[in-house]
């Protein structure tokens, strides 16, 4: 690929932006002075930034890679909280890929190194960062073990988020089948940074990262809109047993939900357990992911439905509670014609099944109830053990909640 691009793929690529890349692969033979394959590939991976990375997706004058590395590259939200937790004179990105992280340290830290072993994609990058005017980014074409052999500094903080696919592009999910294997390079690490920051897959168990690591002084699950996105690891010189953990759910409102746990709150919290009450509460993906399955319910002061369905309820609103709050309107059997009772002649609801018997598809066949409208459907089960629906619409919230951070204690709220 030619860059900067000329002028004429430049126009061809903004006209044809928001086109099908399929369809515009089979026009190419309109375009004969133009490489219109690679000008897919370019407008195929602008598309996929578009929600991810929208101001460098609107940008003509940058270059994409290859449409996977922009699936792998972070996004705007968590690349700019990332930067958030580092600062100082020297920080490495040693796995640099299409540069969002990198980009955003840079704002944070005087002097960032970018570390990417794939020529053409460091050559992409470098392109483009002189375009961004990120005159503090030096460009490294290098693995990460010979650039740390070979580099003579030592930094703030180093930053990996190793490849998360084997090469058949099967999804994996060990941190000793990533790469590179931070756990043979711990050792090298360690003694090249006081800090290292570390983005996992959160398909990664915690519990087996945390033990493999040793040095995890915090962690953070990092959820977009209630997915779950990332798990970040903050390693340090000292051997650490029960790191700080953090769950994050950054909304799109700006606003975001936190909570904070460790093992040892977890276990100490101790359930209470009640039939469901005026409210009903669901952690959010990334309370659950952190493992927060007792302290969340201490914490707030909140009554479990049971054992194993992680759904809460309290008779008066605790409305900064980082997740999804509801208000009771019923508790019935799982019978088609007796929830249909409250759904109107569509029959509409949102249905979510913890703990029950059924799949939600398997509940839909069998009530007859599509999906939509506005109540809200929990198939669980209740202290007795029985199969129960929740029907539920959602909870009238002040404008200000669920926006702090709330430490899990065994003695209520922090």
């Amino acid at each position: 690929m030619e860059f900067p691009l000329p002028e004429a793929a430049r126009r061809y690529v903004a006209a044809h932006l928001h086109d099908d890349p399929a369809h515009l692969a089979l026009q190419a033979r309109r375009h004969p002075g133009l490489p219109v394959p690679e000008l897919v590939r370019q407008i195929q991976a602008r598309q996929k930034a578009q929600s991810k990375l929208p101001a460098w997706a609107a940008n003509l004058d940058l270059i994409f890679p290859p449409a996977l590395s922009v699936e792998q590259a972070s996004s705007d939200r968590t690349a700019a909280f990332k930067a958030g937790l580092v600062d100082g004179q020297r920080l490495a990105d040693l796995t640099g890929g299409f540069g969002a992280d990198a980009a955003h340290f840079a704002t944070r830290v005087a002097h960032v190194d970018y570390v990417e072993r794939n020529a053409q994609l460091a050559a992409v990058v470098e392109h483009n960062f002189q375009l961004l005017g990120l005159k503090n980014v030096a460009v490294h074409n290098a693995d990460a073990l010979s650039f740390l052999k070979s580099t003579p500094h030592r930094y703030d903080w180093l930053y990996l988020d190793p490849a998360r696919r084997d090469t058949a592009a099967r999804k994996i999910f060990r941190l000793a089948d990533c790469e590179p294997d931070v756990l043979h390079l711990l050792p090298l690490l360690l003694h090249k940074a006081g800090r290292i920051l570390l983005k996992t897959s959160p398909m990664l168990d915690i519990e087996q990262a945390v033990s493999e690591l040793k040095h995890v002084r915090r962690l953070w699950v990092l959820a977009l809109d209630n997915e779950v996105k990332e798990v970040l690891y903050e390693l340090g010189p000292e051997p650490a047993v029960d790191p700080e953990r953090f769950a994050l759910n950054l909304r799109r409102d700006g606003t975001r939900q936190e909570f904070r746990l460790n093992r040892a709150r977890e276990a100490r919290a101790t359930p209470r357990y009640a039939e469901a009450q005026q409210y009903l509460y669901e952690p959010n993906a990334a309370v659950l992911k952190a493992g927060a399955f007792r302290s969340i319910g201490t914490a707030f002061e909140l009554l479990k439905i049971h054992q194993n369905s992680h759904l809460y309820t309290s008779s008066t609103l605790r409305a900064d509670f980082p997740g999804r709050i509801f208000r009771v309107l019923a508790v019935e059997k799982a019978d088609g014609p007796t929830l249909k009772a409250h759904l109107g002649p569509e029959a509409r609801a949102h249905v979510t099944t913890r703990n029950f018997p059924d799949s939600v598809a398997e509940f839909r066949q069998r009530t007859g109830i599509r999906e939509g409208g506005d109540t809200y459907l929990f198939a669980t089960t209740d202290l007795r053990g029985r199969p129960v629906v929740l029907v539920c619409e959602k909870a009238a919230l002040p404008n200000s909640a669920g926006a702090q951070l709330v430490a899990a204690s065994s003695g209520g709220m922090a």
